[in-house]
């Protein structure tokens, strides 16, 4: 059984990409693409990069505990992480070639759909001592991205 999109789209206005199985966390990808949802092509790139350089934090709305920033007025409780907005930033670009590709304009374009689900784990175990081991296990996440050609009124 293949990995496919939640939604299913009018592919003459949309573009999709899907990164599988990305060594990223799915909470951390499931925040940002709630962020970037709705956004403009451009803006959601921006927001990214500007997250990528640490400029501004991605709310965390679902589980803000320790570790949190909350001393930001305007978000609130929040981080910067850093992995999984380079990976999603990739996949927003990948979408974008595709779109281009098909034709549509890219100033026009906005992200109608982000969406990220865990994929399972890679097992580990790290060494301790008197011969134990204890499970050090890396998390997988897939995320898929459609951006949707806004209409003219009345077209």
């Amino acid at each position: 059984m293949g990995i496919g999109y939640s939604v299913d789209p009018d592919p003459d206005v949309t573009s999709k990409a899907l990164g599988k199985e990305l060594q990223i966390k799915p909470r951390d990808a499931i925040e940002v693409c709630r962020e970037v949802r709705g956004r403009s092509l451009d803006d959601a790139k921006e927001f990214l990069q500007a997250v990528i350089e640490k400029d501004e934090a991605v709310p965390y709305r679902k589980d803000s505990g320790p570790g949190s920033y909350s001393h930001q007025q305007d978000t609130g409780p929040g981080r910067y992480p850093v992995k999984v907005s380079e990976n999603i930033l990739d996949i927003i670009e990948q979408a974008e070639a595709n779109a281009e590709y098909k034709g549509l304009e890219p100033d026009d374009l906005f992200v109608m759909h982000a969406a990220a689900q865990k994929a399972g784990e890679i097992e580990g175990t790290r060494p301790r001592a008197r011969g134990r081991a204890t499970s050090w296990n890396t998390s997988l996440t897939h995320v898929e991205i459609v951006l949707e050609e806004e209409r003219e009124e009345g077209s």
